[in-house]
């Protein structure tokens, strides 16, 4: 019988080594799909680790512990999905338990095979997890099918609880936030994280004169807020770039 060392020093028989392979790279082809890494600096900065992370558990084709636990708490996702493909991908939904055909359309790396129109994404309460130490978190309450021209990298979708921004925003619709535009931009939409309160969405305007970002609602019935400067970047969770809604 022929045999193969492992990654402490041991041997194991060729055919549980390739096992032991498969059932990692399928795992990682999972990871990917549920995150939308297309690579693994992608990846490294989703689960917040070095990119020789990933290297190590590639050649030991083993995913760590931890990244099971980071990815449910970031976005709700099934450890036992990622590690063996069981039912159902996600665990925090309260539109009931989402199976693995759900995800069936995408192809490797998240890209969607040819015949495929959209995407299908998790979205967040506005709330968050309840954990807010280290800033806002989202908390996966259901899916949405969004076109794909839509999907970015760095996006988080969250569903509008209040009416802060109507007639603009309803309350009820689904927003699209990218988390990598936390520049404020004078006049355009954001996602601002409030303490005690998760998020809320807000045009920003700039006063330089008194140290601050202005925050204003389409509402009128809703107060300015204000940001100090050098606090702004601390509290904008990103730049709202689509909104999905009925007329």
């Amino acid at each position: 019988m022929t045999y193969e060392g492992n990654a402490t020093g041991g041997s194991l028989p060729a055919t549980e080594s390739d096992d032991k392979r498969l059932q990692f790279e399928q795992a990682f082809e999972r990871i990917k799909k549920a995150t939308g890494a297309r690579t693994q600096v992608q990846l490294a900065e989703i689960l917040g680790i070095r990119q020789s992370s990933i290297s190590d558990a590639k050649r030991r084709s083993s995913v760590p512990a931890e990244w099971f636990l980071k990815l449910f708490r970031k976005f709700g996702l099934n450890p036992d999905w990622l590690e063996f493909g069981s039912d159902p991908v996600y665990l925090k939904s309260i539109e009931g338990q989402i199976p693995a055909k759900s995800l069936e359309s995408l192809g490797s790396y998240g890209q969607p095979r040819p015949l495929s129109r959209g995407r299908i994404v998790p979205v967040s309460n506005m709330a968050g997890s309840d954990d807010s130490s280290a800033g806002w978190i989202p908390m996966v309450i259901e899916e949405l099918n969004i076109p794909e021209s839509f999907y970015a990298d760095a996006l988080s979708v969250v569903k509008v609880e209040d009416a802060g921004m109507e007639p603009l925003i309803r309350r009820g619709a689904f927003v699209g936030i990218d988390r990598n535009q936390k520049r404020l931009i004078p006049g355009e939409l954001y996602a601002i994280q409030a303490p005690h309160q998760g998020l809320m969405l807000k045009r920003v305007y700039s006063d330089p004169e008194n140290g601050r970002f202005i925050l204003r609602s389409e509402n009128p019935n809703h107060p300015e807020q204000y940001i100090p400067i050098d606090q702004q970047e601390g509290k904008t969770v990103g730049r709202v770039v689509w909104i999905l809604q009925q007329l």
